[in-house]
């Protein structure tokens, strides 16, 4: 796939947004900011990188334009692809597609468990828990947003374990649906009736049982209320 990036329309006075832009996209592409993962700050960019807080601003929305970079407000700027897939699923996100968008999201999410069952390595298996607790604690926040950030979050690091780069790439430009799925099961408040356990997708993953593992991928994925 060609990066995003190459496909960026540089400001007229940009050669410093320029090399700012390739800066970020080695980056990005080294793996030193993998897919999902958090931006440095603002200052943080602008220290690192030797050049001033504009030329900054431009590079990220530049790339926040391109599909590769997403800001959340009151979370920060994530990597969400380094192709051009992500912009063109998230024109084509719309509520009458959310049935395709649960189909998609079951073919990937359960052969990513699958794989993360058979490949999955002590640091995979620390992550999850992180990631399991962590939507565990958004789900006693009450907060619905914060919820839905959580749970993307656990499904991508299930994805990671499998060590399939490319599915993990193709997963991450679906990202904003599946957060969008998230949101509209959850509706406009955490309610009992609504929560659904991943712990014994997390426990199947390292107990090294593929069939299990894809077995509860796919069951939260059946109901009205997949999360």
């Amino acid at each position: 796939m060609t990066p995003a990036v190459d496909s960026v329309v540089v400001p007229p006075r940009g050669h410093r947004v320029h090399r700012t832009i390739e800066q970020l996209r080695a980056r990005i592409l080294g793996g030193e900011w993998p897919v999902g993962a958090r931006i440095p700050t603002e200052p943080q960019l602008v220290a690192a990188l030797g050049v001033g807080r504009n030329t900054v601003r431009e590079a990220v929305r530049a790339l926040v334009h391109a599909g590769v970079l997403e800001c959340r407000q009151g979370s920060g700027t994530y990597v969400v692809s380094t192709d051009e897939l992500a912009p063109v699923v998230a024109r084509q996100l719309t509520d009458d597609r959310m049935t395709e968008v649960i189909e998609v999201r079951r073919a990937f999410e359960v052969e990513a468990a699958r794989l993360a069952a058979l490949r999955r390595t002590p640091e995979d298996l620390a992550a999850l828990d992180a990631a399991l607790a962590a939507r565990e604690a958004a789900w006693r926040s009450g907060r619905v947003d914060e919820f839905v950030e959580a749970d993307a979050a656990l499904h991508t690091v299930v994805v990671a374990a499998a060590h399939n780069p490319m599915l993990a790439e193709l997963y991450a430009s679906v990202g904003a649906a599946l957060r969008r799925t998230v949101a509209q099961a959850m509706g406009p408040a955490l309610t009992a009736e609504r929560y659904v356990d991943h712990g014994r997708l997390v426990a199947a993953i390292r107990a090294g049982d593929p069939t299990r593992a894809a077995i509860e991928a796919g069951a939260f994925l059946e109901g009205p209320t997949e999360a």
